[in-house]
């Protein structure tokens, strides 16, 4: 039973622990060169390198600053849980970890509102 705990709150522990990894990779040292295999990858960030540089800067702040709230929050439910049967465990984590998908839909959503108050359509910064 400790064991499902466990393997639960490592679960419940994934996504903050990935946002603020990335978050702060992002935020200091985004990827050098536009790819379409890693990084925040929309068709307004890979416009050219300085839309690129600033949605990881952007986002990776984002991520950052939310995923420690995250990660308070999403430990706390668990904690509440220990020592409490499979099923109960498995279904608030289960709530947990769907829950954490709605900052990363946040994140990207302010990060385009961001980038289109930036830059015009084309990727040039827009002036004033």
């Amino acid at each position: 039973m400790l064991g499902f705990w466990i393997l639960m709150l490592g679960a419940v522990l994934l996504i903050p622990l990935l946002m603020l990894g990335f978050g702060k990779m992002f935020m200091k040292k985004p990827p050098q060169k536009i790819n379409h295999f890693f990084g925040y990858r929309t068709a307004m960030s890979m416009k050219n390198q300085d839309t690129w540089t600033f949605a990881h800067k952007y986002c990776g702040g984002l991520w950052f600053k939310w995923g420690w709230g995250i990660l308070l929050i999403s430990v706390l439910p668990m904690l509440l849980v220990f020592k409490k049967d499979e099923d109960t465990v498995g279904f608030i984590a289960g709530i947990v970890c769907t829950l954490q998908i709605i900052p990363l839909i946040l994140a990207a959503i302010f990060t385009e509102n961001a980038l289109k108050k930036t830059f015009d359509k084309n990727g040039n910064r827009k002036n004033g």
